[in-house]
This record gives structure tokens, C-alpha cells and sequence, in this order.
């Protein structure tokens, strides 16, 4: 089997030994492309220098995670990878953890996404992100016995995809530049009847604890939260507006409410946003009911 991983680095020097030396102990062999969104720090130099295995693609500008993700997951196709497995900058694996997620993914192809358990950077417990999907929030609450456990969605720090399911998917939506690619991506996968889940036995960790959530940190969320729902393509068109934009305005109108006039206002500034975006947002409704390579090829 084929394995392309994929990592979108931008300033990558603190996690390249952790990240990139874990999958040179990985039992499965893998070939690694790094894309690089033209880092302010040694990151380029030093893996030409320490890693020469990895291929590297230098960007000038930063094209945001999924635009960048996109150009890796256009070379798994066209060099014939069997799987691209797309993995954070700040995260590592065990050294089986490929391994098993590819021999899993062969025994259930109905499963379009096979992510490990998401343990923090420490190790100790599960990523609280995922410990929310999972319904865990201990290491003592994993299951034992289940090859493969479903989730409705799970980040895209650790995705083992058959670039059988990439043909007919495609990749990461322009619409969303950093932050809700994955949701929007795992809202397709649904429409085209493929399942999403994580192999209870296989481990990978991701060290993003430290991160603070700023007011404009939120906004951001709230922002392509509801985007992910006006292009979710599982939505009726009418659903996708109640869910897209009118509920913005409900938000605006409870922050209101509550004396919160700068939040009722930030909403406001969003239902401009989410409409400005309407015609990109149809055209890509309905295009991405169509089984093609959407994004990564032609």
C-alpha cells in the first residue's frame, strides 16, 4: 500500500523532531510531503537539511491550510497513492498507528475518514476536541474490543482517506480559507454515503492545549460554523439559510437581549458576510453533489 502524508507547516520548527520523527519509525513505510505556507522561520532549511526524505513544496504565500492540502492531495492521485493521510504540523503518531488505520480502512471501505484516538501533546487524556466527539474524557473510558467506532465528525489532525474516495469527493472547499474546511469536507463525505471513525487502538497526539480563545478567535468559529451549514450539501436549500444565516440573526437578536450590543452587532457583520457570499456558496451546493474530484483536479 501507498501512503502519502501530508503536513501544512508554517512556522514548523517546534514540532518538526516530534512530528516528522515519528514517521520515520512508523512499521508502515510512507512517503512525506510537507507544504510549506511560506514560514517566517527556519522551517525550510531545516528540512532540507534533517529530513531529505521529505518532499517539500515551497509556497510564497500562505494559501491557508486547505488550499495547501488540496496540492498534496492532487499529487496522491496523479503519482497513484492508495491513501493520502492528511496530519497536523503539531501533532505525532505512535509508530503502528498508519499501519493499523490502513489495514482497518482496507477491511471497511464504507469508511471515507479513519482518524486514531487525538491524545493532548502530554498524552495523559484524550484532546479535549476529541474527547467531545468521542464522549470521552479519560484513557480509561476507550473502548477495548471495536475495531472502529463511528463519529459524526472528527478534525482533520490525523485523516486517513483512500484517494478512492478523494475521486469522488474532491478536496478542501476554497470557500474556507483556515478553520471549517474539515467540517464542510466531512459534510460531503456524508452526502456521498461514506462514513467517518476513529480505531480505538491506534494513538496519535496533538499539542495544541496551550491555545487561548480570543473574542476573535470565536467570532471565527461562529463565522465558519455557519458557512460549514449554508453549503452543508445534506441541507434542503431552505434548511441551509434557516441554519446559515437566520440563525446568525437569532444570535444577534439574543445578544441584544442580554445587553451584548458589540456581540448583537458582530452577528449582524456576519449575516452581511454569509450573504456576500451566496453565489459562491450555490455554486458549490451544487456542485459538490456531483461524485468528481471537486478542488484537486479538473
Amino acid at each position: 500500500m501507498k501512503v502519502l502524508v501530508i503536513i501544512v507547516s508554517y512556522n514548523f520548527e517546534q514540532w518538526m523532531e516530534r512530528c516528522l520523527g515519528s514517521l520515520r519509525l512508523s512499521e508502515l513505510p510512507v512517503d512525506v510531503l510537507v507544504i510549506d505556507n511560506d514560514s517566517k522561520d527556519t522551517t525550510t532549511e531545516l528540512i532540507r537539511t534533517q529530513y531529505p526524505e521529505v518532499r517539500l513544496i515551497e509556497n510564497k504565500k500562505n494559501l491557508g491550510f486547505g488550499r495547501a492540502n488540496n496540492l498534496g492531495m492532487q499529487i496522491a492521485l496523479e503519482e497513484g497513492y492508495d491513501f493520502a493521510f492528511l496530519m497536523n504540523q503539531d501533532a505525532w503518531i505512535d509508530s503502528n498507528t498508519i499501519g493499523t488505520l490502513v489495514s482497518i480502512s482496507q477491511k471497511y471501505p464504507e469508511y471515507g475518514i479513519l482518524s486514531p484516538v487525538h491524545l493532548t501533546g502530554k498524552g495523559d487524556k484524550p484532546d479535549p476536541g476529541f474527547g467531545d466527539y468521542a464522549g470521552i474524557q479519560t484513557l480509561k473510558e476507550l473502548p477495548k474490543s471495536d475495531e472502529i467506532l463511528p463519529l459524526p465528525f472528527i478534525n482533520a489532525a490525523f485523516w486517513m482517506i483512500p484517494t478512492t474516495v478523494l475521486k469522488q469527493v474532491g478536496g478542501f472547499s476554497p470557500l474556507f480559507y483556515h478553520y471549517g474546511e474539515d467540517k464542510d469536507f466531512v459534510n460531503r463525505l456524508h452526502f456521498h454515503h461514506f462514513k467517518v471513525g476513529y480505531v480505538p487502538h491506534a494513538f496519535g497526539n496533538h499539542d495544541r492545549e496551550y491555545r487561548p480563545v480570543t473574542h476573535a478567535g470565536f467570532l471565527r468559529s461562529e463565522y465558519v460554523y455557519h458557512l460549514s451549514e449554508y453549503a452543508n450539501i445534506n441541507h434542503s436549500g431552505g434548511k441551509a439559510f434557516a441554519y446559515g444565516i437566520l440563525a446568525v440573526g437569532k444570535k444577534s437578536v439574543q445578544a441584544l437581549l442580554k445587553g451584548k450590543l458589540e456581540l448583537s452587532k458582530d452577528y449582524l457583520y456576519m449575516i452581511f458576510r454569509l450573504i456576500a457570499q451566496s453565489q459562491e456558496v450555490f455554486a458549490q451546493r451544487k456542485n459538490n453533489r456531483l461524485s468528481h474530484p471537486h478542488y484537486i483536479q479538473p
